[in-house]
């Protein structure tokens, strides 16, 4: 009950811009009833009524007490009938389970994002791009996920090949992390068809294929994708080139060139290098544009050489963030992918970014892309033995490095390999706030 009562007055909260209207809906009440009053007043004393109708009217009793107990009948009559009208109006909108603590926790909630969220940029791609978003969504609305297109594997690969679409596969999981009903988002776009011409196939790849068709290009469908879904931010492709990852990776005495996102991770061999095939893809603008107006831009967590860094060889995209006067950081890991960071350090993560995002001959960039790195430091919770071949982060400063780090407890207890969603997301806010004037 307490939890309510506090949840309700949020709705007087400054800046909500309710106060105002509730002001205005009172002023023009009392505006009204002194009218009626006014009529109702001369109707009441001229007029002369049989003894029930007087008994019902109460002029049996002083003046004083008939204003009292009429104000007080109509003032409950008027408000209970506000509440139920309220009450099957937003029936439509609510879950059964809402009350008017729930009602102003979300008015509330809602002013704060669109009011005070900073603009946040989050580059990425696969299942570490959608935790992320999806505690973002929390703080902010003015999200922009740049999501990679080089994914060709499973479901998005097959309708690359058959279709000439992007790959929709990390767009799908990005849509349904900033969904509003994200567990029955997730749980419908993630669902996966088990037999007929359709098996593989997710719904979400499918219903972004099909709005792709339906608007006639895929980035209006991604767009009327989350306009439809009532998505909580933006969500733009690094390029729109049809682009081919490669990697070369050294397999004993010489250097081996593994073609396609999917098939990298399986070379089970150290990662050189990334690149694409055409090279230098133009940056999709709108992308651009989001870097440069963002407030916060952030890189990771995700896969480092097939999620993260095929986003930033797009040269433009790199170059905007250099340009970029927002705060920039790097969420590494919490632990190493196998197949693409085995054994990898926290200064082997800083120096893969730097190789890749070079701008002149020297193999380490002068300026970093990134002042700061956001990495793990709660490592009490074990790896189970089922995922041994996987190997914690540990968030040492690189010698030398230009960087930052700030070390937090952003681990998933549950799934200790992972980022927390609402952790990570509070960290980073927290980080913000305390660095956006410095």
């Amino acid at each position: 009950m307490l939890a309510s009562v506090k949840s309700t007055v949020r709705l007087l909260h400054p800046g909500l811009g309710l106060k105002r209207w509730l002001i205005l809906l009172l002023i023009g009440l009392i505006l009204l009833s002194l009218g009626i009053g006014l009529f109702l007043r001369e109707l009441y004393a001229e007029v002369t009524y049989p003894a029930v109708l007087r008994l019902l009217l109460l002029q049996s009793l002083p003046r004083g007490w008939r204003v009292i107990i009429f104000a007080a009948v109509g003032a409950g009559l008027a408000g209970y009938s506000l509440f139920q009208l309220n009450k099957l109006m937003l029936e439509a909108f609510l879950p059964d389970q809402a009350d008017m603590g729930y009602i102003a926790e979300q008015v509330y909630r809602h002013r704060r994002r669109r009011r005070g969220g900073p603009k946040v940029v989050v580059i990425g791609g696969g299942t570490g791009l959608s935790v992320l978003l999806s505690g973002l969504k929390h703080h902010t609305e003015n999200i922009t996920a740049i999501v990679t297109v080089a994914d060709d594997g499973g479901s998005s690969g097959k309708l690359r090949r058959e279709l000439g679409v992007l790959p929709p596969g990390d767009f799908r999981n990005c849509i349904a992390a900033l969904a509003d009903d994200e567990a029955l988002t997730t749980q419908l776009f993630q669902y996966r068809f088990r037999s007929g011409g359709l098996e593989g196939h997710s719904f979400g790849n499918l219903f972004i294929t099909a709005m792709a068709g339906v608007t006639g290009s895929f980035e209006e469908g991604l767009y009327q994708s989350g306009r439809v879904l009532k998505i909580r931010g933006s969500i733009l492709p690094s390029t729109l080139a049809n682009v081919t990852l490669f990697a070369e990776v050294n397999a004993g005495p010489q250097t081996r060139t593994i073609q396609g996102e999917s098939a990298i991770p399986e070379a089970n061999a150290p990662i050189e290098r990334v690149y694409f095939e055409p090279d230098s893809p133009p940056a999709f603008p709108p992308a651009v544009q989001a870097i440069l107006n963002a407030d916060v831009i952030v890189a990771g967590p995700g896969s480092l050489y097939t999620s993260v860094i095929p986003n930033l060889l797009v040269a433009e995209i790199t170059a905007a963030i250099r340009a970029s006067h927002a705060k920039k950081i790097f969420i590494c890991n919490v632990a190493n992918q196998p197949g693409e960071t085995d054994g990898y350090t926290l200064s082997d993560y800083v120096q893969a970014i730097e190789v890749h995002t070079q701008t002149g001959p020297s193999p380490a960039t002068p300026n970093p892309l990134f002042d700061y790195i956001l990495a793990n430091n709660n490592l009490s919770c074990p790896i189970p033995k089922a995922m041994s071949h996987l190997t914690a982060v540990l968030p040492a400063v690189p010698p030398g490095s230009k960087y930052q780090v700030i070390g937090a407890d952003v681990v998933d207890e549950a799934h200790p390999w992972r980022h927390n969603s609402t952790k990570l997301a509070n960290q980073l806010m927290v980080w913000f706030k305390n660095n956006q004037f410095s």
